[in-house]
């Protein structure tokens, strides 16, 4: 297997080498808006921990990441009126993965409407602001 690369670009979103639009963040998780969103509210959960994808992260580490995953379904539903929401998690290049940071997308879906093809366009800055705005607040609740 590969091994973990420090300097994928979720590790320097961790390390504040680059900057996010914060939605929530514990002690082992860290969840930001994707910039190139296939949804409105589409989020990226993270462990701070170390692991390339699924296939070598630690369990525990793993389950801080679905527990917060629900968390942002759950408000991303409610915040952006979502009939549904899709989850996905991408591991090694042939299963889809990008950045090699264990991620989960989790993407807010309303009835009828298709997700736009990944990495489609960068989105406005202030879209981005409103949406990380109303995420916040729907966890608040």
């Amino acid at each position: 297997m590969t091994t973990y690369d420090n300097n994928n670009i979720f590790a320097k979103i961790l390390r504040g080498e680059l900057p996010c639009h914060k939605v929530h963040e514990d002690e082992h998780t860290l969840s930001f808006l994707d910039i190139m969103p296939r949804s409105p509210g589409h989020t990226l959960v993270i462990p701070k921990a170390p692991a390339r994808n699924i296939l070598d992260i630690k369990p525990d580490d793993l389950a801080h990441v679905v527990r917060v995953a629900q968390k942002i379904a759950i408000a991303g539903k409610k915040a952006f009126q979502a009939d549904g929401i899709t989850l996905q998690q991408f591991s090694e290049t042939a299963g889809g993965q990008v950045v090699f940071h264990l991620h989960m997308h989790v993407m807010p879906r309303v009835d009828g409407v298709a997700l736009l093809p990944p990495a489609t366009r960068k989105e406005d800055v202030k879209v981005l602001e409103d949406h990380a705005t109303r995420l916040i607040a729907a966890l608040a609740t």
